[in-house]
This record gives structure tokens, C-alpha cells and sequence, in this order.
């Protein structure tokens, strides 16, 4: 299901975004290449492409990974809401998985629960890197959301009356 609307209740949000796709890592690549898509309207740098794919990337990918472990037998989806302010780009991605039980240990670099997988521990730190802001919402047994945010451009954060 592919949702895109313009939205007139909130006249900051130019734009939104809603995804919801099959927990599999084959759906990895179509969620950060949907949501570059999406951010062309703001005519973003190759650099901030690629920050934002990498950091939906990640996301996506713990998600798929480690929110449904050892829950295969499901119909597992994520969940991807992306929302246009101004020239600030807004995702979310959330699943309905095992969530976290400690989220500060697990946003430490190279802390990981999957080094049989080749797991780096990095997810984290790579959205901290290329997001200006992160946020992780989670409880065990009802899944996590990951909150992120990037400003496009050189424009000030701050509105000029």
C-alpha cells in the first residue's frame, strides 16, 4: 500500500508519506529509494540523499532484523510515515515486534544481539550521524518506533515572522 497526500489541516506540512510493507529484508531497498523519491520535492544534495537513505536504511533494517526475532511464522509488516515541513524532512519507522528492553545500551556503538549475523552494532549511530535528530520509542513485547529527522538545505530552523 503506497499512500501520498497533501495535506491542508496543518498548513506546515506540505506533505506526507504512509508505507506499510512485509517484514523482509527485500523491502529494505524499496523503503529508503521510496522515501529519496519523496524527498526530491525538496530538492535535497546528493549528500543529503544519501544521509536519508542510509539512516531509513538502518531503521528499516533493524526492524525487519531484530524487532521480529523469532516471530517468522507472522504476517510481520513496518510501518514507514514520512511528513514534509517546510524544509525539514520527518520519518518514522515502526514495527509491532519484540521491541527493547534497554534502549541506551542498545544505541551504543557496536553493541549488538546478532554478531552471528555479522551484525556492526552501528545502526543507531549511523541514524545519529545523518539524521539532525533521533528518537527511539520502544517496550518490550509491543515493538518499537524509530523518529527522525533532517533539515534540507541552509534555510534557518527558525521561521522569520
Amino acid at each position: 500500500m503506497i499512500e501520498i497526500v497533501s495535506v491542508k489541516r496543518d498548513t506546515q506540512v506540505k506533505n506526507e508519506m504512509r508505507l506499510e510493507f512485509k517484514a523482509i529484508s527485500e523491502n529494505e531497498a524499496f523503503a529508503r529509494t521510496a522515501v529519496a523519491a519523496f524527498v526530491t520535492q525538496l530538492n535535497p544534495t546528493l549528500e543529503e540523499i544519501s544521509d536519508i537513505k542510509t539512516a531509513v536504511s538502518e531503521a528499516v533494517t533493524n526492524a525487519i532484523i531484530h524487532g521480529y526475532e523469532g516471530m517468522e511464522n507472522y504476517d510481520n509488516r513496518v510501518w514507514l510515515s514520512c511528513f514534509i515541513k517546510n524544509d525539514v524532512l520527518d520519518v518514522e519507522v515502526r514495527d509491532s515486534g519484540v521491541g527493547i528492553e534497554n534502549i541506551e545500551k542498545a544505541m551504543q556503538p557496536l553493541f549488538t544481539t546478532k554478531p552471528q549475523l555479522d551484525r556492526s552494532g552501528m545502526g543507531f549511530s549511523f541514524m545519529e550521524a545523518f539524521m539532525d535528530d533521533l528518537e527511539v520509542i520502544s517496550e518490550p513485547g509491543h515493538g518499537t518506533s524509530v523518529h527522525m529527522v533532517k533539515k534540507l538545505g541552509t534555510a534557518s530552523w527558525i521561521e522569520e515572522e
